[in-house]
């Protein structure tokens, strides 16, 4: 009786759940929300200040006792009830005033794909205590290939590199599986770091986490062009200790992303070493997809094209790739429950 309760006034979800960003799909509807994974925090209090869109503005420029946090770091929940209160924002976000109270969803969560079964059950407990009524687990680049409607259920092989906020999941799916796959920390929160530390040794500017990625979206690249991007880079000088600002270039910012783009290539590179004869020749004629947001950075796919000699093509609209999918499969769970990583919802705890 009470199932049927929640599920007259709950709203099936897809959630892409991502160090650096939040999106939320409504079954039937579409996505909704995507707002940044940032939670502030009044550290006198332990009160919630704010959540998502809000909470990011706030980085860098709050007083002591309030601290904007990211709740998952690499795609794993680092503040367990922090993202316990984060998700039960979203959950009651896009349900109506009059059926929060009894808004008991199915939800759909897209995770990394090296991620440990006690970060797995760590998610799932923090759906539940948000709210959800069945929790479901998919492998972040099975979604991602389902988002962008490859035929992950043949017997064909399909590569998808999926470069998000924390980690970067190379995969090679076939038969509804993932057949090899790696996840490595170097993603779009890297590459901002390489960019802080750059500035600091070249220029000796102190610059934060928003400025790194303001100018990595403004002049970043991986493959030189004849074009030459340059933007301002603003921050305080180490030595003064007074405000400055610099002139950079897309050269500028190859360099700062040189190693962690190396290292991402090699991983690429090693995903298809270890990938059988069979799909490795479906991967040559049908090519490498690239989604997530870092996968936006200029000339990444001409990069991994020339290093591995395989076309490699940027998917439509990159960002929402994984939410599409989970989307997807909330509409078809019963077709597609054998790609989830639990045949069935686990029962919430005790």
């Amino acid at each position: 009786m009470f199932g049927k309760l929640f599920g007259k006034f709950s709203k099936d979800l897809g959630i892409d759940l991502g160090t650096a960003n939040t999106l939320v799909y409504i079954r039937n509807e579409g996505i909704v929300i995507n707002e940044p994974s940032v939670v502030a925090v009044n550290q006198k209090t332990s009160q919630v200040v704010a959540i998502g869109e809000e909470a990011k503005r706030m980085i860098g420029r709050t007083p002591g006792h309030i601290v904007a946090v990211r709740p998952l770091v690499a795609g794993v929940i680092s503040d367990f009830e922090v993202t316990a209160e984060m998700l039960t924002y979203f959950i009651r976000k896009v349900h109506s005033s009059s059926a929060k109270l009894f808004a008991r969803p199915r939800i759909v969560i897209g995770i990394p794909s090296g991620i440990t079964e006690v970060e797995r059950r760590a998610v799932r407990d923090a759906a539940y205590n948000a709210g959800a009524r069945e929790v479901y687990l998919i492998e972040e680049p099975m979604a991602a290939a389902i988002g962008i409607r490859l035929p992950v259920q043949d017997p064909i092989g399909n590569m998808i590199i999926d470069v998000g906020g924390g980690t970067t999941d190379i995969a090679v799916i076939s038969l509804g599986g993932i057949v090899v796959s790696r996840s490595l920390r170097i993603a779009g929160d890297a590459f901002n770091d390489d960019i802080i530390n750059y500035a600091r040794d070249e220029f000796k500017l102190l610059v934060g986490e928003r400025t790194a990625e303001d100018i990595k979206i403004a002049v970043g690249s991986v493959w030189k062009t004849n074009e030459v991007l340059e933007g301002m880079l603003r921050g305080r000088d180490l030595v003064t200790g007074l405000p400055r600002e610099i002139l950079v270039t897309d050269a500028d910012i190859r360099v700062a992303l040189s190693k962690s783009v190396k290292s991402l290539v090699e991983a690429v590179k090693a995903t298809i070493e270890d990938t059988p004869p069979e799909l490795v020749s479906d991967i040559m004629h049908r090519g490498i997809v690239l989604v997530g947001g870092g996968a936006l950075i200029r000339g990444l796919n001409k990069l991994l094209e020339k290093e591995t000699k395989i076309p490699v093509y940027l998917a439509e609209d990159p960002l929402t790739t994984v939410v599409r999918g989970t989307g997807i499969v909330i509409e078809n769970i019963d077709a597609l429950r054998s790609i989830l990583l639990e045949d069935e919802s686990e029962l919430p705890p005790q």
